[in-house]
């Protein structure tokens, strides 16, 4: 919306002309975003206290969580605000990436509502049937497969790509293309909603996250700069980078509520929705295997139940102590503010690892 009217100013004011730079409006876009989640903050957090919206504690969990009973959640709710109105006004709403992130954000941020409303107002502790949530989850990935293969201007756009090799790349086809798609969006989205477990666990690796994936969307949005480093050209990709900066900042300004002790927790509404737009970022810009790089904090949590489930129905024995993975670690001993601080040098570590394949192809 902004970038409309630099446009028109900058016809008869060429310092305007500032704003066609990606890189200007991606940090106006975080500092904006930023501040709407800080200055909203309190009072949603308000609204969210007297609707008593209030956290229910797993029983067979860390006694330590149980002074958590009856905090306000769903402030997942704030973050997507401040993402949706950041973006209308700082990203090119002639960009058909732009109107697909907001939908497949929104699309799987209703269904966290949903499913967070079910739990805290109507008391239901399953919330939505894990059947209702799949096929939910599955059609908006598959519409968001089927709308970038029908949209798609280049072949390179519909191909895998394999990190640190130049030219190794293989054509997928429509269902190939489709079923990757699907495979991690909806992967992100509920490794994601596993990683958030703990105060200000899920929402630092999300910045981070989506930090990375921005710089592979400017390169990859850039003709000069993509056939220099290896990367497919996706002609659009580089407003993927407001998206992101709307979620670096939309996180951030959250962490500082969320952070322990937290005031508020993010709930299903903010991690499936983040989950799902950090996959389809990883799709747009064709690196899929590098989101699966710098976002293995959240493998490694959605593993933990995979193995955990999987051990105790065949075997009947568990191997971690607790799954998700953080839990495992609180009831060795350490402090919830331990496994917050070491998992996020863990992500960051893994962000550089990612990052690094820019060069080594």
């Amino acid at each position: 919306m902004l970038l409309w009217l630099a446009e028109w100013f900058g016809e008869y004011v060429r310092a305007f002309n500032v704003f066609n730079y990606v890189t200007l409006r991606a940090v106006m876009a975080a500092l904006t975003s930023l501040g709407i989640s800080l200055l909203l903050g309190p009072w949603v957090i308000r609204k969210l206290t007297a609707l008593k919206v209030g956290q229910a504690v797993r029983s067979d969990g860390p006694q330590t969580h149980l002074i958590k009973t009856g905090t306000p959640t769903m402030g997942g709710t704030l973050i997507l605000l401040s993402i949706g109105v950041t973006t209308l006004l700082w990203a090119d709403l002639s960009n058909k990436y732009v109107w697909l992130l907001l939908g497949v954000t929104f699309g799987t941020g209703a269904l966290g509502f949903y499913d967070d409303w079910r739990k805290v107002v109507y008391k239901d502790p399953k919330g939505v049937s894990a059947r209702f949530k799949m096929v939910w989850q599955s059609s908006i990935a598959i519409a968001a497969g089927i709308f970038l293969l029908t949209t798609a201007q280049l072949p390179a756009t519909v191909t895998f790509i394999m990190p640190f090799f130049k030219h190794v790349a293989y054509p997928l086809g429509a269902i190939g293309f489709c079923v990757l798609t699907y495979l991690v969006i909806v992967g992100t989205s509920n490794a994601v909603n596993l990683t958030d477990g703990l105060d200000g666990l899920a929402a630092m690796p999300i910045v981070l996250v989506a930090g990375g994936l921005a710089v592979f969307g400017y390169v990859a949005g850039h003709a000069v700069f993509a056939k220099y480093l290896g990367m497919p050209f996706v002609p659009g990709a580089h407003e993927v980078v407001v998206f992101c900066a709307a979620i670096c900042g939309a996180c951030l300004g959250f962490l500082w509520f969320n952070a322990y002790p937290a005031q508020v927790f993010m709930g299903d509404v903010g991690a499936l929705a983040l989950g799902a737009a950090l996959g389809t970022v990883a799709v747009i810009v064709r690196q899929e295997v590098v989101l699966f790089i710098m976002g293995g904090l959240f493998v490694v949590e959605a593993l933990s139940v995979m193995i955990q489930v999987g051990s105790f129905k065949l075997t009947g024995k568990r191997v971690f102590r607790m799954a998700p993975l953080h839990h495992h670690y609180e009831l060795k001993g350490w402090k919830e503010t331990q496994v917050v601080v070491r998992f996020w040098i863990v992500t960051m570590m893994l962000v550089l690892a990612g990052l690094s394949t820019l060069k080594l192809r």
